[in-house]
């Protein structure tokens, strides 16, 4: 089995999770630049289609991540979780320098739209391992009764780059004119998502790696041997980060666009709530991780999904309204009862794994959960409010996928246990 005596640093802990950084930054940047990346690589006189073709290219990139756990999953447990995460991190920053240098529509026709497209596949493959065989990683090397904050350390990297992605886009926008902007200013934030590469994969080069028993079964792939005896429980990882991706991608991606398009709110504004709120779920994310060392990871899961039932309703009104204040309260109360299913995902999904099959089974959980529930939201919210006329039809989505959750956070430590034993 795995082996996790290796002492942890601070150094190691940055290595670890400076890929997080990356991949969240760059998957918001998307999501926030969206409009104008429809108009310019989707135009259409129909609005609406040209933002959910641009929202359908998010999706697709994380359509793709189940294909990345298969390889990922494969590097991570036969050669080593450095090896998977250098790889990752280069694709990556490889994929953010090409949506830099893309040709537009205007420029290409619809070619430009297929690259993409394609370019989106190979980033949503190679961040497949990144997350999870930086936090399988970590976890593993954590000592006991420190996991859960260990972990949370790479959700807290992760809430950073969505800082970054947030930040970055608003601060152009604020410098920028609109038309350029248009004209080349989106292309910077993508360009600096290279340079974290970089800074990433230079800090990686340091690692220690975690020792692998190699007593498994060699001939087999650890992604089949996952789905073939853990399918289960790799659905069971699906329930319980549901409402985790939902309320996310509804809050901080379909809510920036819909934000823009109200009178009275710019994109700048919009950024500027979503930039507060990200900073405010950053800051409380290592304070979940200390109470479930503390007081156990089903008791502070099923905090945040109770907060989120009794929450979601009221604050999604306050994200209707016609004041910034207000907005950013609404946004803030689900911020809140969000964070602990982020905090804590990483470190629950780890102990729920087994030991041998650690990094394909936490990225099948994981990836195949954002792949159905993540990146297709924004594009489900908006057809749904566009399809219902209900303007409250995104936060009936977000009870649905808490209500999903709630037997599995509630089996936590049974589910923990067993693989223990």
């Amino acid at each position: 089995m795995t082996d996790g005596r290796t002492t942890l640093t601070p150094r190691s802990i940055l290595a670890a999770t400076s890929g997080n950084v990356l991949e969240w930054y760059d998957f918001t940047v998307y999501g926030f630049l969206a409009p104008t990346l429809a108009a310019l690589f989707f135009p259409s006189t129909d609005k609406l289609a040209s933002l959910l073709s641009a929202f359908a290219v998010l999706a697709v990139g994380y359509a793709a991540r189940p294909i990345g756990s298969v390889i990922f999953g494969h590097i991570g447990d036969r050669v080593g979780r450095k090896a998977a995460l250098m790889i990752s991190v280069l694709v990556m920053g490889g994929g953010s320098l090409a949506i830099a240098a893309l040709p537009t529509y205007e420029q290409i026709g619809v070619a430009a739209a297929v690259l993409l497209v394609l370019v989106r596949i190979v980033q949503g493959i190679s961040v497949a391992g990144e997350y999870t065989a930086s936090g399988v990683l970590l976890v593993e090397q954590a000592k006991e009764g420190r996991k859960a904050l260990t972990g949370a350390w790479v959700a807290f990297a992760m809430m950073w780059g969505c800082v970054l992605g947030s930040a970055v886009p608003a601060g152009f926008n604020s410098i920028l004119t609109t038309e350029q902007m248009t004209e080349w200013g989106w292309r910077l934030p993508f360009l600096l998502g290279g340079v974290v590469a970089v800074f990433s994969a230079i800090l990686r080069r340091s690692l220690t790696e975690t020792l692998i028993d190699k007593d498994s079964e060699e001939g087999a792939s650890p992604v089949w041997q996952s789905i073939r005896d853990h399918s289960g429980l790799i659905g069971q990882m699906v329930l319980l980060l549901i409402p985790t991706s939902v309320v996310y991608f509804v809050i901080y991606v379909y809510a920036v666009s819909y934000l823009s398009s109200e009178p009275g709110f710019t994109s700048a504004d919009a950024l500027d709530i979503t930039t507060a709120n990200l900073i405010v779920m950053a800051i409380f994310i290592p304070i979940c991780g200390l109470a479930a060392d503390r007081f156990g990871l089903r008791a502070v899961f099923l905090s945040g999904a109770i907060g989120t039932l009794v929450l979601a309703l009221p604050c999604w009104w306050l994200m209707h309204r016609d004041d910034m204040m207000q907005v950013f309260i609404g946004q803030l109360g689900l911020t809140l009862a969000s964070t602990a299913g982020w905090a804590l995902s990483i470190t629950a999904l780890t102990l729920m794994a087994p030991a041998l099959l650690r990094c394909s089974s936490v990225a099948l959980g994981y990836n195949i959960c954002l792949a159905l529930f993540g990146g297709t939201t924004p594009m489900v919210a908006t057809y749904l409010v566009n399809r219902t006329g209900d303007d409250y039809a995104p936060v009936y989505y977000i009870l649905f996928a808490v209500l999903l959750s709630l037997p599995v956070i509630w089996r936590l430590p049974k589910l923990i246990s067993r693989m223990s034993a």
